[in-house]
């Protein structure tokens, strides 16, 4: 079972629909994929299914110890998820004093036997906090979503800082995993130039898969569709498809 992390702290740069359609171009791939939806935005939870019923079990009552992991696990045409709820922006504060507090969702994924998945990919939220800090320990693998636009690499200086301290202290296993460009415009000599930077910096860590900027990638999570049940034919679609090839081949 290989754990990954989609992260940035920034917001908007495709991290939940890398999350989803990664998910979902695995599982087309013949893979068992589960997702979990670390983000109190529930941005992943809404664009799969109509917001969460009050009764269903979420990330956030595993989180609590309220129910296991199983109970939460939610069935989507071809995989799992975990989905989230509005209940975890409190969970920061709320989980602050309890013991080993960055290892609660390592504490949830131990649960998941591991031939149960072949991937489980967490999307997490749009910052450093004690959620993104729970995904770093529980993981082996970090994802960083960047978006082809200026400024892309500004600010990830203190990402990259908080990947060490974890790799130093809470999970050795930890890796940088791959890096994946999104809303990509061929078009735009700027985005050219991004990528050129991205690649620069992180070498061979980047995937050769583009993900280039597609309206059918916006219009998806309004019909609680992947990109592949809304629109297969599109570059979204066969964007995430190859990336998804890459993932399963190791990269």
């Amino acid at each position: 079972m290989k754990t990954i992390a989609l992260t940035n702290q920034k917001g908007g740069v495709g991290k939940t629909t890398s999350t989803i359609n990664i998910g979902a171009g695995l599982a087309k791939l013949g893979k068992k994929v589960l997702l979990i939806d670390l983000d109190p935005q529930a941005n992943l939870t809404y664009s799969l299914k109509m917001h969460s019923n009050r009764m269903e079990k979420t990330i956030y009552h595993t989180l609590k110890g309220k129910a296991k992991a199983h109970e939460a696990i939610v069935k989507h045409n071809g995989f799992d998820f975990i989905p989230s709820s509005l209940e975890l922006s409190g969970a920061e504060l709320e989980l602050a004093n309890e013991p080993a507090r960055e290892g609660l969702l390592k504490n949830v994924l131990e649960q998941i036997k591991d031939d149960e998945y072949d991937f489980v990919l967490i999307d997490c939220p749009p910052n450093l906090g004690l959620l993104t800090l729970n995904a770093f320990t529980a993981v082996e693998d970090i994802f960083i979503v960047l978006q082809s636009e200026y400024l892309a690499l500004h600010g990830l200086s203190k990402l990259l800082d908080l990947i060490k301290i974890v790799q130093q202290r809470l999970n050795n296993r930890l890796a940088v995993g791959g890096i994946i460009c999104t809303l990509y415009d061929s078009r735009k000599n700027l985005n050219k130039e991004v990528v050129g930077h991205i690649q620069d910096y992180f070498g061979d860590k980047v995937f050769s898969t583009i993900i280039r900027d597609n309206v059918a990638l916006a219009e998806a999570p309004s019909h609680h569709k992947t990109i592949f049940e809304y629109d297969g034919k599109s570059n979204g679609a066969k964007d995430y498809f190859a990336l998804a090839k890459e993932i399963k081949n190791g990269h």
